[in-house]
């Protein structure tokens, strides 16, 4: 008889502080959903699964169930708990049966990390990494960006608390994780600061 398996986070414990802190975030649920994000069984089942609304181009909203992050014109990436995922996949492809559209648990290729600290500090660090602006008035809460961090694919948004989450494919986590705390190291932040 085999034992089951547990999940584990990529990089399990993983934190770094220096002018902000970086934290992996643990398991976190993630959902990549392809679709026509018009169609209206799709924005009832996105809603149906996180209590969010569904978000315009470059924005991510927040439900009492999770977020969703607008992606690609027909791309959403949904952020539930990690062990609600699987059903929620299966929900929506029940909800989608007679839909183009396909629901993927992805939370198992994925990693999460979380850029905190003072002011502008999180900013600050995702801005040595990423071709974004990152000013507040430019981006703000409710605003994604799936963009390159330094030389692999990523995205972020920032969070009401002014922390960022980041999210990176599992298979480059040790590669982000470094990247991000060599970003955050003291006496690395800009000088104003």
């Amino acid at each position: 008889m085999s034992e089951a398996i547990k999940a584990t986070s990529a990089l399990e414990g993983f934190a770094s502080t220096g002018f902000a802190t970086v934290r992996e975030a643990g398991l976190t649920g993630m959902i990549t959903l392809r679709g026509d994000l018009a169609d209206k069984a799709l924005v009832k089942a996105v809603k149906d699964a996180t209590g969010a609304a569904m978000p315009e181009q470059r924005k991510i909203t927040t439900g009492k169930s999770g977020k969703v992050a607008w992606m690609s014109p027909d791309e959403l990436l949904l952020v539930v708990d990690h062990a609600e995922a699987p059903g929620i996949v299966d929900a929506l492809s029940t909800a989608l049966k007679d839909q183009f559209a396909m629901a993927v648990n992805v939370s198992d290729a994925r990693v999460m990390f979380e850029v905190s600290g003072e002011g502008a500090a999180p900013r600050e660090v995702l801005a040595k990494l990423a071709p974004v602006d990152l000013a507040t008035e430019s981006f703000g809460v409710g605003d994604v960006r799936r963009t390159r961090l330094a030389q692999v694919a990523g995205a972020f948004w920032v969070e009401e608390d002014g922390a960022f989450r980041v999210v990176a494919f599992r298979s480059v986590a040790q590669y982000v994780g470094d990247l991000l705390a060599q970003a955050s190291e003291t006496g690395s932040a800009p000088e104003y600061l």
